[in-house]
């Protein structure tokens, strides 16, 4: 009894200096899952929240919602978020959303409960091998020595919680995974405490890890002003990025060079106050066009972020491969599966921005800007033309869905789209504005797995009350209900709009369309699920909008609101692959009319 009571008051304190210095180090959110062996850590992590304010559990019955809970929750507050599990295949649930965190550079702190070496492959239940469980897809893997109060072991576990936090963060952002072993009694009990505590004074972190951003040298950046500065055909491509500091720099850099942008709308760069005078936001749409890509040949293009969500403008990328495409990243400048760039820079993209378009101001301007009056001229023109075969449609057409929204979402509003057909729309119907809206996604490993848990978590991250909509297909939202659970536990404020096409949306667009035979059972895969049964089930209000009026007024409900609001949009999928491409047919056919004018040399595009 002597000695198991001994352990529990070493884990205490051993664990109370892990969490404690998680805190110091800045982490304030920990998702939670049931279970017997993470008993010591979930015990001290609600004793620190219940004594203060800033920290908070989130509790899940699901180890896959949680996991992916707490990857939105630490994507929209851009801070580290911790999750904990028990032993077992408990900590596999994890995998998922540990992929996804790590190509879309989202930092978590996994701590998953383990058996201590004697039990382990001796057939003892609810273990299996966690070490390393989680191969690539984290940064740094540490399993954690067994619980000790001694000076020297408590230095340990405060660094440790340090260096995590720090490490989840550093360069390229991920996840890290802290393995635990514990031995019973697994309840930490509090004891007395006769040798002193290693922390540092006045809440500070023992170890202050501090970083600094890539900067260009500043020899390239005025090669590279001498360069562009003679080159009016050029394009900057903006991919997924958070960095709310970037829409203004690469306003400036565009307006420095010339040259538009293709914002995709996960960049940042298509709403917002900066100047968008020179954003492109229908290029998805226009790229279709064999004339219209023959004639925009670029000399030079600068990417930034992610691969953008386009299919039709990375196809336009690799069709001229020739051109100079330089990738600027801050840490990992290779996301480029097409193979094409011709030059990587590792360097902080807002900093880039802001040091080449000071550059160019020093090399008094870059001329004339023909090229870029056309591409504006192509943009106007091919959004009149969707407004328009929109407004002629009679029924409820998915890509409306993102035109009502953008009518409807206030300032500070949050949209998250469910990868598939919804990130691709929210890409080609959502135009820009002035208001802050922020876009989301899971476009690291573009899973269509807890999007749901995501979205919820990246609506608890809100500390004004600013709302969140998440835009997601019915097989997307089947496969993760469970994470509705987290709104009806947490009471989160959340508005979900459920596009129900009764089935995969997305393969009517592709090859296996062409083979009727097997299509529906493999590719179409149709449910007949009732999903106004779902929302009964989390206490979710509920509506099913028949027409654009009613969507509106529940989105808005939605909004304005409480808790958790489900607005469902019923269409039907061949009708919907038919709409988009009237849609595509009818901008092509109109924008001939701007061809025509640049091939005759008009400057003056309408």
């Amino acid at each position: 009894m002597v000695v198991g009571t001994q352990v529990q008051h070493t884990a205490h304190r051993y664990l109370s200096a892990f969490v404690d210095e998680l805190a110091r180090s800045g982490v304030h959110h920990v998702c939670i899952c049931p279970g017997s062996r993470s008993t010591p850590l979930a015990m001290i992590f609600a004793e620190v929240a219940k004594a203060s304010p800033d920290f908070k559990v989130w509790m899940h019955l699901d180890e896959r919602s949680a996991a992916f809970f707490a990857l939105g929750l630490a994507k929209a507050s851009r801070q580290p978020v911790a999750l904990l599990c028990t032993s077992g295949t408990a900590a596999a649930n994890f995998m998922p959303a540990i992929v996804e965190a790590h190509y879309a550079r989202v930092p978590l702190i996994v701590l998953t409960a383990d058996r201590p070496a004697e039990l382990r492959d001796v057939g003892a239940p609810q273990t299996i091998d966690q070490l390393r469980l989680y191969g690539p897809y984290v940064k740094w893997f540490v399993e954690v020595a067994l619980p000790e109060s001694s000076p020297e072991m408590l230095r340990y576990i405060r660094t440790l919680a340090n260096r995590a936090t720090a490490e989840s963060l550093a360069g390229t952002a991920g996840p890290v995974h802290l393995n635990f072993p514990f031995r019973e009694p697994l309840v930490p009990l509090p004891g007395d405490e006769a040798s002193p505590d290693v922390a540092r004074p006045e809440h500070t972190p023992y170890t202050v890890v501090s970083s600094g951003l890539r900067r260009a040298d500043a020899r390239l950046i005025g090669r590279l002003a001498a360069d562009l500065a003679n080159i009016e055909r050029g394009l900057i491509v903006c991919g997924a990025q958070d960095n709310p500091a970037f829409p203004e720099a690469v306003a400036r850099l565009s307006a420095a060079l010339g040259y538009p942008i293709l914002a995709d709308p996960l960049s940042q760069v298509r709403c917002g106050p900066h100047d968008r005078q020179y954003v492109i936001s229908t290029y998805d749409a226009f790229l279709r066009d064999p004339a219209i890509v023959e004639w925009a040949a670029p000399q030079v293009v600068l990417r930034f972020g992610a691969v953008p969500t386009s299919k039709p403008l990375a196809q336009y990328l690799t069709r001229y491969a020739a051109a100079r495409q330089i990738l600027i990243d801050g840490d990992n400048p290779w996301r480029d599966p097409a193979l094409i760039v011709s030059e990587a820079i590792r360097a902080d993209a807002r900093l880039f921005c802001e040091d080449l378009a000071h550059q160019l101001g020093a090399l008094n301007g870059t001329g004339a800007h023909t090229w870029l009056d056309h591409w504006l001229a192509l943009d106007q023109g091919a959004r009149a033309v969707i407004e328009q075969q929109l407004a002629s449609f009679d029924d409820l057409f998915e890509g409306s869905v993102f035109t009502e929204l953008a009518e409807v979402l206030p300032d500070g509003a949050t949209l998250y789209a469910s990868s598939s057909m919804p990130v691709r729309d929210l890409d080609t119907f959502f135009a820009g504005c002035e208001r802050r809206l922020r876009f989301l996604a899971n476009r690291g490993a573009n899973g269509i797995d807890g999007v749901v848990s995501s979205a919820l978590g990246a609506s608890a991250a809100s500390q004004n009350g600013a709302p969140l909509v998440l835009v997601i297909g019915d097989l997307a939202f089947y496969h993760d209900m469970n994470g509705l659970m987290a709104a009806r536990l947490h009471r989160l404020n959340a508005t979900i709009v459920l596009i129900n096409n009764d089935g995969g949306g997305i393969f009517s667009f592709l090859p296996q369309a062409a083979y009727p035979e097997h299509f529906e059972q493999l590719f179409g895969t149709p449910h007949g699920l009732d999903f106004g049964q779902a929302a009964a089930l989390y206490d979710a209000a509920y509506t099913h909008a028949a027409d654009w009026n009613s969507f509106r007024q529940a989105v808005t409900q939605g909004i304005n609101g409480s808790g958790l609001h489900i607005v469902e949009v019923q269409t039907n999928r061949e009708r919907n692959v038919q709409q988009h491409r009237a849609v595509w047919k009818a901008v092509s056919a109109a924008l001939v009319g701007i061809l025509d004018r640049v091939a005759y040399g008009v400057p003056d595009c309408p």
